[in-house]
């Protein structure tokens, strides 16, 4: 019973627990638009999906599944975004809990990071900061849907809390069989979308950060500046490298006029990072573009958020511990900071289960199909960073490969953090010390 309640794992069984609660409902006639059973794998990938905000489907989400259906989705994505980002930022203040008092303090003195004292305030950002910007992100889509496109009120309305809902938890599920495809030219819908994203994944230890210390930028932990930093390098990143290799391609950024081409270049940086919406077809990507598409989705947003993938802060911390060696140093900085070895070996650690996961389940899907083996790398890694983002292969693959997928979303969404969660809390200083040795290395 004491290895159940252990945090990391209660994580793990509440949101499989959510996903079999949301499997027996999608399975009803009454969540399936033409009043029939469902496929008990079609709502299981659908939940699976959902729960772990991802956004892969394997049937239409706005012509499928009833109205009844489109909340139950709504609901799992919700609390699955939700319940992440609020679970993983007290989880961070436990581990803080589990350390000595005098370790503590001087962990707070150098790095900043939030204290015990501030678990009630930062749960009550939560609340506010989501229920706010879905509430804004809502009226101004409903809106624009109603007098720019002559949606219904209703309708119009129920569309912008669904799009709303499903981008600040950076769901990628949508009610329109081409995602945000017919609204590429239209800024008004995409801005507000591509606001929520950034702000749901940004990550809630950030977001309390900058509430607190907004004007003075010097006394932001090492973990909002490594955040801030690296999501501003790969959005610049991502939407200049797709600009360049989608510029003159025919089936996507060639047709349109140049301030298009910059808009839907940004959202596609944007939603790379695990939102999963696309407003070009992505299917007809050029390959580069494709490969572009892997290091963003691997690397997704920031920790403690809605976002998924290995976590920017986990890639900064790898990038800055290369760098440390490559000049020659012993300790790994950044803004005047130490970064301790404890975050390294983290580091290290999810970086290398990632990848072998990513390897495994290639390796498997190739085996299972005959689908190229780069659709399939961009398959995997899609659900592992619970982004969404498809080639248009996800129905097409046999039950096998698609409970792969399954397996790939569960752990890519709880994975990364309960480990990150277990060896902080597991660790533990041995009474002895075996004699060094360096071993050749490279």
């Amino acid at each position: 019973m004491k290895l159940l309640l252990h945090p990391a794992r209660v994580v793990a069984l509440v949101f499989l627990a959510a996903i079999m609660a949301g499997t027996v409902i999608l399975m009803q006639p009454v969540s399936q638009a033409e009043g029939l059973a469902t496929p008990w794998l079609t709502a299981f990938f659908t939940s699976v999906s959902a729960v772990c905000v991802t956004g892969l489907v394997v049937v239409d989400t706005g012509t499928y599944w009833s109205t009844f259906g489109q909340a139950v989705i709504l609901v799992l994505f919700q609390l699955g975004g939700f319940g992440i980002m609020t679970v993983a930022t007290l989880l961070g203040l436990m581990v803080n809990r589990s350390f000595r008092l005098r370790s503590k303090m001087v962990a707070q003195l150098e790095s900043r990071s939030l204290g015990l004292g501030d678990i009630a305030s930062v749960a009550k950002l939560v609340l506010v900061v989501t229920f706010a910007l879905e509430l804004i992100t809502t009226l101004w889509l409903a809106s624009r849907l109603h007098w720019a496109y002559d949606l219904q009120w209703s309708d119009a309305a129920w569309s912008g809390l669904f799009h709303a809902v499903s981008a600040f938890n950076n769901a990628g599920f949508s009610l329109y069989p081409d995602s945000l495809m017919r609204f590429s030219s239209d800024a008004w819908i995409l801005s507000p979308i591509m606001a929520a994203i950034i702000i749901g994944g940004i990550g809630f230890p950030v977001l309390h950060d900058l509430r607190n210390r907004f004007n003075h930028p010097q006394r932001w932990s090492l973990h909002t500046k490594l955040t801030l930093s690296g999501t501003a390098i790969l959005l610049l990143g991502g939407w200049a490298t797709l600009l360049l290799f989608e510029w003159s391609n025919p089936g996507t950024l060639g047709p349109m006029a140049v301030t298009d081409k910059i808009l839907s270049a940004s959202f596609a940086s944007v939603s790379a990072r695990t939102a999963g919406f696309n407003a070009i077809d992505i299917g007809a990507l050029t390959r580069e573009s494709w490969a572009v598409h892997y290091f963003l989705m691997f690397v997704g947003g920031g920790s403690a958020g809605t976002a998924g993938g290995v976590k920017v802060g986990t890639v900064a911390i790898l990038a800055l511990l290369v760098i440390a060696e490559i000049r020659g140093h012993t300790d790994t900085e950044a803004f005047g900071r130490r970064v301790g070895a404890q975050a390294q070996r983290q580091a290290i650690t999810v970086l290398v289960l990632g990848s072998v996961m990513i390897v495994l389940a290639t390796l498997f899907i190739l085996r299972d199909t005959n689908i190229p083996t780069d659709q399939v790398i961009f398959e995997v890694i899609s659900a592992f960073g619970t982004v969404g983002l498809s080639t248009g292969i996800t129905a097409e693959l046999p039950t096998s490969s698609q409970l792969v997928l399954t397996v790939l979303m569960y752990v890519g969404r709880v994975g990364t953090i309960t480990l990150a969660v277990s060896l902080a809390m597991g660790e533990r200083r041995m009474p002895y010390r075996y004699p060094e040795e360096q071993p050749i290395v490279g």
